[in-house]
């Protein structure tokens, strides 16, 4: 046998037998990490461990368990590391938040950035603010404001305080003003091309050169119904136009945009970008530690740039790599767009890897919360598919449900005494099934041979096998 083969079998006979006779490749590999498997020699043993996890998979449950006893000696017994690392530099209380925009209900991909937070702010009995950040009012979706919180509550247990940015403008108003009054920004009204070449070259517009008091009057020109038109003027931080990285020269802070605002309607002209509303509200409530995609390393160096114009501490950054789907999509935009057409019935159509049909299906938040735990605080992209990816959720969620779920008889078809319900399948295709069992509405049943559901109102929704 190969090197890696009869320990690739022994895991696999394991994991086989703790779950119901079925083995998961990720798992199995999850595994041979702590025999030493080095990373980059994944793609050398992968192909084995999917034929062997095959191999395993057609035997009966007895069979297995005959096997495992002859191999169990093989399995190292390793202590595994349990949660997340501790946090840096932890004085005081930790106070950190979470920041969805509201383009749409939660995702997979909001569980994954999201959950690290949670656990922390439970770890150091923290404090933990869901923060929805709305100040583009060009992108946003009415029931997002309902559902984000509401999913949010049940997915992470521990919010302490719920908020939208839109209901503060005037603390960025203030805020903006301060960087005018110490300098440390200037109203350009530069075409935005124009500007970007004087970047580039290490340039300064005339405007960066204008006095406070004028730079005021722009600001209040902006504010101004009569004044500035959408597009001719921008509000900027003055950076070091030498920055070696251009993306952090002379950054916009806050732009016109008339567009009507769902929440705010037309009561605000001037918006302010993330970088302005961002560190405004991490000053006031005192964020200690953030958790964020690390395509926001750049606007966190913008970030530390201000605090440190109000001698400010900025928070610890600790940043994630992405998910990167290969056949799924969980863009808010693009489902929605779905939605309308009448490709899903909805949010929670029972096909989308969104909180709300993970939720009625009978997902665990416990699960997400394994699986950020199994994840770390890793910055390395994800390239994953749909079916690995739910492989490794299911995984954690049949541990949790296995001694929670009701099991009960089932049959498709029409017998004395048995109830009628509806069996919503993962394709969305409705099925008839009866079972003689009184079932509460929320319940959680594992059908024999079929997998685990949960009942939603008379239709049991199919969460896996």
């Amino acid at each position: 046998m190969k090197k890696w083969d009869e320990l690739i079998y022994a895991y696999a006979l394991k994991n086989a037998i703790e779950h119901e006779g079925r083995a998961m490749t990720n798992s199995v590999l999850s595994s041979l990490f702590h025999e030493g498997l080095e990373r980059d020699k994944v793609k050398d043993v992968i192909k084995d461990i999917q034929k062997i996890v095959n191999e395993v998979n057609s035997k009966n449950i007895e069979k297995q368990k005959e096997e495992l006893e002859n191999k169990e000696k093989l399995i190292s017994h390793r202590p595994e590391r349990e949660g997340l690392p501790d946090l840096d530099n932890v004085k005081g209380k930790v106070i950190m938040r979470f920041s969805p925009s509201p383009s749409g209900p939660m995702h997979i991909g909001h569980a994954a950035t999201g959950m690290p937070t949670s656990l922390y702010v439970k770890r150091y009995s923290g404090k933990f603010y869901l923060r929805i950040e709305d100040t583009n009012p060009e992108n946003i979706d009415k029931d997002a404001y309902k559902m984000i919180p509401e999913e949010s509550k049940w997915l992470f247990g521990n919010v302490s305080e719920v908020y939208c940015q839109s209901d503060k403008m005037k603390k960025y108003y203030d805020l903006a003003k301060e960087l005018i009054k110490k300098s440390a920004a200037y109203v350009c009204t530069c075409k935005s091309e124009e500007h970007k070449e004087l970047l580039d070259d290490n340039l300064a517009c005339d405007c960066r050169s204008l006095n406070s008091k004028e730079q005021i009057k722009r600001w209040e020109k902006m504010l101004d119904k009569k004044g500035y038109k959408e597009g001719q003027a921008v509000l900027r931080f003055k950076s070091d136009l030498n920055d070696p990285n251009p993306a952090l020269r002379d950054f916009p802070l806050a732009r016109i945009n008339l567009t009507s605002h769902p929440k705010q309607k037309k009561k605000y002209r001037v918006w302010p970008l993330m970088n302005l509303s961002v560190t405004a509200d991490d000053i006031e409530f005192n964020i200690t530690h953030t958790i964020r995609a690390k395509d926001h390393m750049d606007n966190a160096k913008r970030q530390e740039m201000i605090f440190k114009i109000f001698n400010k501490r900025a928070p610890i950054s600790y940043f994630l790599g992405r998910y990167n789907f290969t056949d799924m999509e969980i863009s808010c935009s693009k489902t929605k767009a779905l939605i309308k057409k009448g490709k899903y019935s909805g949010w929670d159509d029972i096909r989308l890897p969104f909180i709300a049909a993970l939720r009625k299906r009978g997902y665990q938040p416990e699960a997400f919360a394994k699986m950020a735990e199994q994840r770390g605080l890793s910055e390395v992209d994800k390239v994953i598919s749909s079916r690995d990816y739910f492989d490794i959720l299911d995984n954690h969620n049949r541990e949790l449900l296995r001694d929670k779920a009701k099991k009960i008889e089932y049959d498709f078809s029409k017998m004395k005494n048995y109830k009628e319900y509806v069996l919503l399948m993962p394709d969305n295709i409705k099925k008839k099934i009866y079972i003689a069992d009184k079932v509460k509405d929320n319940e959680i049943v594992f059908f024999s041979g079929l997998g685990y559901t949960k009942l939603n109102k008379n239709v049991f929704w199919f969460a896996h096998k």
